[in-house]
């Protein structure tokens, strides 16, 4: 049994046509392994930080279009989009996972595990950046990986692209996540309350580089916090 309804991270102006939307399409496709990661994550204190299910929803049905098999993800949290992208690639497929927080990642890992899919991933203990770096050092990586998620600190996201579009493929697809930042981004920023603040103008700033990309092609969908998804040309 779903939850009488679950709050919506998502920007639709009706808490009715979010709930809809949830129990007439998102909940009732939802495999087994994700609502149980999903109630899971609940209980923790940044549970807000999870992918939301119908930003999921979208992001599995990229990675079966365009067959990825190679994929990284940056920010992993309890692992939602991870089980997720787990899921949905081959039996042969594999992620290189990377967060500061292995004990976050822990907390879903039993569920990926009883999943059957933990030996497609590769989860790293590390900041980003430096990860992407080492992953460069192999020229074999190069060019090379499918799909790449981010969803982790926001400042940095300009400095993640340019190294994501070293890695990915000639129309590899990287989905980065809270493009929207919670509604803030078209809201002036004095009337943003204080802890929204660097974030905003991170994301902001961002938006506006990938709106000026000639790498990539864009598109900007309002699901879950805001989610942008780039095709590398």
């Amino acid at each position: 049994m779903e939850p009488k309804f679950a709050t919506s991270k998502g920007l639709l102006e009706t808490h009715e046509l979010y709930k809809y939307i949830m129990e007439n399409n998102v909940y009732p496709r939802e495999p087994k392994p994700l609502k149980e990661l999903r109630a899971l994550t609940t209980t923790h204190p940044r549970a807000v930080m999870g992918t939301a299910p119908d930003a999921g929803q979208l992001i599995e049905i990229l990675l079966k279009v365009i067959d990825a098999k190679k994929t990284i993800e940056i920010g992993v949290f309890t692992g939602y989009s991870l089980l997720l992208t787990a899921l949905a690639i081959p039996e042969d497929g594999k992620i290189v996972a990377i967060d500061v927080d292995r004990e976050a990642y822990e907390i879903g890992l039993p569920v990926i595990q009883k999943a059957g899919v933990e030996h497609k991933i590769n989860f790293i203990e590390s900041e980003g950046l430096p990860a992407l770096d080492k992953l460069l050092e192999d020229p074999r990586n190069q060019g090379s990986f499918d799909y790449v998620f981010v969803d982790a600190d926001k400042g940095n996201y300009i400095n993640y692209h340019e190294l994501i579009l070293k890695l990915l493929k000639v129309n590899g697809i990287v989905v980065y996540d809270n493009t929207l930042w919670f509604g803030t981004v078209a809201k002036p920023e004095d009337s943003v309350p204080e802890g929204y603040r660097r974030g905003r103008t991170a994301i902001v700033e961002f938006n506006k580089a990938l709106a000026a990309d000639p790498r990539v092609d864009i598109s900007m969908i309002p699901l879950g916090d805001g989610l942008t998804i780039c095709r590398r040309l």
